[in-house]
């Protein structure tokens, strides 16, 4: 759609100027101006303070949080409603997505590993529910919105000049999902580059559990599932099905297989059905959903339909309603050998059960063979005694340091965990 990754290696501003562009038409007059490169006359893009009573509470708050010896939480960044985020390969430059109508860009200056600037992203674009970024090993970050997907080349180096970026269509608006599915439930979509170089995008579905009579649509456009397509948006296909609402996935660098949490459904009671986190495969598998609500729990009414054949369990089942959310696999050299190559995953925390649970940050231990090891928490106390929340957690990333940044999309903020015991 008038973007051409393959040019990406380029410098900012020949890479700027090689980008194929088609006015857009529409409604959203300023990304036609961007394509084209003209200004828009957006005003100055709002920054947040990052000092003040605000960031003095959270660092309070903080001292709440229980980690294993050796490691420490400190706040990174105050960024409103912060949700998904992605680090920028060279420069570490880090961007937040959000469920409102807010792209972050995060700024750490002087590499003291907390951030300087916090600035809206783009204001000249009219996002909705901007909740995916992700960027490309060449530097292009993508925004997966509700029924969007957009790139940015450079988006760093852009970001600092303004409300004017540099931008590309890969989705046009109402074409990700049939608009007749679009929801403010299940809406918030996440996506990341494949070892294949192709785009991957989770698209949950918009019921608790769908009727029967949507099912072939939902699994013709890939909702309830995961898609992939080349970085242009082309040679779309469905890669997996039976997904109730997947808000976070990461592949295996050890064999590139592709894992993913997933919600499952409300409503069975307190303790079931499962969390799940999952491992893909191959293209085409089927997870379960609706006829399992999570686990191998069946749904009440999808209980006497028939499953189809080679549903993929979960690798791990996590607690009931603790809204497992982002999750990644943890690369860096920093933590103890015992975290490398296993899995990190948010949980944002239940509404769904008598007694809150989740607001933590679980880990998982891969095998040699690549299944899932043991889980166990990583990092708790955003959930108070009492059944307060102080934070949810959405999402977990690493900076080039190996240090893990948790977002929180309800104290507004991100986190930064590292290590500096023993090995």
């Amino acid at each position: 759609m008038g973007y051409l990754p393959r040019l990406l290696p380029l410098a900012a501003v020949s890479l700027a100027a090689a980008i194929m562009v088609t006015p857009a038409i529409g409604a959203d007059n300023n990304l036609g101006k961007l394509q084209q490169f003209k200004p828009t006359g957006t005003p100055t893009p709002e920054s947040v303070p990052q000092t003040g009573t605000k960031a003095d509470a959270l660092r309070e708050n903080l001292k709440q949080i229980k980690l294993p010896q050796g490691f420490k939480i400190e706040l990174y960044a105050i960024v409103p409603d912060a949700r998904h985020m992605a680090v920028e390969p060279s420069t570490g430059v880090v961007f937040a997505g959000t469920r409102k109508n807010r792209v972050w860009q995060i700024t750490d200056r002087t590499k003291r590993r907390v951030a300087d600037d916090v600035v809206a992203f783009a204001t000249s674009i009219a996002f909705k529910v901007p909740n995916g970024v992700c960027f490309s090993p060449n530097g292009v970050l993508y925004v997966a919105e509700q029924n969007r997907v957009l790139a940015f080349p450079a988006a760093q180096f852009f970001g600092e000049g303004g409300p004017d970026v540099a931008a590309g269509i890969v989705v046009p608006q109402g074409k990700l999902i049939p608009t007749e599915f679009e929801s403010f439930n299940h809406g918030a979509r996440t996506c990341r580059i494949g070892p294949d170089n192709k785009l991957y995008i989770t698209l949950g579905q918009p019921w608790n559990v769908p009727p029967k009579d949507k099912l072939a649509a939902l699994d013709k456009n890939g909702l309830a599932g995961i898609v992939r397509m080349d970085q242009d948006g082309k040679n779309r296909e469905v890669y997996a099905l039976g997904v109730r609402n997947s808000v976070g996935m990461d592949f295996n660098p050890a064999d590139k297989t592709l894992w993913f949490t997933d919600n499952q459904v409300d409503g069975m009671g307190d303790d079931q059905p499962p969390g799940e986190l999952n491992r893909a495969t191959k293209a085409g598998q089927n997870f379960g959903f609706p006829w399992y609500g999570g686990g191998k729990v069946r749904t009440v009414e999808y209980k006497d339909a028939k499953v189809p054949a080679g549903v993929v369990f979960p690798e791990v089942e996590y607690a009931a309603h603790a809204a497992d959310l982002g999750m990644m696999f943890y690369t860096g050299s920093m933590f103890p050998a015992k975290y490398k190559g296993g899995v990190f995953a948010a949980e944002h925390g239940s509404w769904n059960r008598s007694k809150p649970i989740g607001a933590r940050i679980m880990y998982t231990a891969v095998k040699p063979d690549g299944t899932a090891g043991e889980t166990e928490v990583f990092a708790e106390g955003w959930l108070t005694p009492n059944g307060e929340y102080m934070g949810r957690p959405v999402d977990v990333q690493a900076l080039q340091d190996g240090s893990l940044l948790v977002s929180d999309d309800y104290a507004g903020a991100i986190y930064r965990i590292s290590y500096s015991g023993a090995k």
